[in-house]
């Protein structure tokens, strides 16, 4: 837990800060005493580093005043009750001039029709950058972003690199917004990686839809798949946007700012109609439910986490063991329309790409003909694989 101590430091507790040469003197998490005096204690203190491993914080033992102590305390009381600061307000309090930058930054995207959540995720990764050099990012030397830039690509362990990618697409946006033309050429070209997606089968899905034990996790996993939803998408619903006469989901403002429309069909109109008249949705058509003792205004949708949970949760109580996530119901939700006859034109439109190279990857996934499934293996005459000393061998069977 960390603790922030504002006024009343002892200059003693100063200058031994400043003797260990980190940079981050205000912000210490006082894990327990060791010992303590009449006038003096020795409190151990572990100084956290923006960027830091655990294995590298450094740890010492500091001389204190009995003074010290007590502030010690009262900070520890009243921070217990705060809300933990996101990267990007500690960027703000610890960082000279980074507000203003903040600022020109989210009035430049917001004013060039970019999304928020491109905002959001980039102003994160300015508001790390600049904590880790404790600088600001236009001020950095091509040496220490390079360093940045290496440390985020050592430890990301995501097969898509999200984080590096959009440190490196963060980073040449405020360049630009600087003129700094230089900078942004030099930093590293992201090369596209083109992996195919994961994909459920019909049963596997069909498990999915019936094994949650709420209605409204069904109608969740059942509407991202049938109409191949984005997490964003399905959050967004609105019960305007459906069309119970035309059998019509209306999805307003999905990726690139498009609205489009998918068919509902049969089975989904009616689980749709039998899960308003259980949860009465009064805006949102999964808002967040009301908690006891909260008086104000509730008109919240569900949360991207909260989505994502229900879909793991389907997964584990299916036993399905491939790595899959929301978007593997809109992957699959192609492919099954592929496999199923209707033609790629049509799925690009009811996914709402924009370029049909886009859709096309579903052509390496999708399984046309059943007499293809079989391996050249199959016609190989004489292969005997399980033979010899080796095989399974049942201990308990009598």
């Amino acid at each position: 837990m960390l603790y922030v101590l504002e006024t009343g430091m002892s200059n003693a507790l100063l200058s031994a800060i400043e003797r260990s040469g980190l940079l981050c003197a205000k912000r210490i998490a006082l894990q327990h005493i060791i010992q303590q005096k009449s006038k003096t204690c020795f409190i151990f203190l572990k100084l956290f580093k923006y960027g830091v491993k655990k294995s590298q914080k450094t740890s010492f033992l500091i001389s204190v005043s009995s003074v010290d102590c007590l502030l010690l305390n009262k900070n520890m009381q009243g921070d217990t009750n705060a809300k933990k600061l996101t990267i990007v307000q500690q960027a703000e309090e610890a960082v000279q001039g980074f507000t203003e930058l903040y600022c020109k930054f989210k009035q430049k995207i917001l004013l060039n029709g970019g999304a928020m959540s491109t905002f959001i995720n980039y102003s994160r990764q300015l508001g790390a950058i600049s904590l880790y050099y404790n600088r600001l990012p236009i001020l950095l030397t091509n040496n220490e972003i390079d360093d940045y830039l290496f440390y985020l690509k050592q430890k990301s362990d995501l097969p898509s690199e999200t984080t590096f990618k959009h440190a490196v697409f963060s980073l040449r946006y405020v360049f630009r917004m600087y003129g700094l033309e230089y900078n942004s050429i030099q930093l590293p070209v992201i090369k596209r990686v083109r992996q195919l997606p994961v994909v459920l089968s019909k049963v596997e899905i069909a498990d999915m839809i019936n094994k949650p034990r709420q209605l409204k996790h069904r109608v969740l996993i059942a509407l991202l798949y049938g109409c191949g939803l984005r997490c964003s998408e399905v959050r967004n619903i609105k019960l305007t946007d459906l069309d119970f006469h035309r059998s019509m989901l209306h999805v307003r403002q999905g990726k690139g700012r498009k609205d489009r429309y998918v068919p509902l069909g049969n089975s989904l109109t009616i689980a749709l109609k039998n899960f308003i008249d259980v949860y009465r949705p009064a805006n949102w058509l999964f808002p967040i439910i009301k908690r006891k003792g909260v008086t104000e205004d509730f008109d919240r949708k569900f949360s991207q986490r909260g989505v994502q949970w229900a879909i793991h949760e389907a997964a584990k109580l299916c036993g399905i063991k491939k790595n899959i996530n929301v978007h593997s119901l809109r992957h699959t939700f192609a492919t099954h329309l592929l496999e199923d006859g209707v033609d790629i034109i049509s799925i690009k439109e009811l996914l709402g790409h924009v370029r049909l190279e886009t859709t096309m990857i579903y052509l390496h996934v999708a399984q046309f003909d059943k007499k293809h499934k079989s391996s050249p293996i199959d016609n190989l005459k004489g292969v005997r694989i399980n033979h010899g000393i080796q095989c399974k061998i049942d201990f308990f069977d009598a």
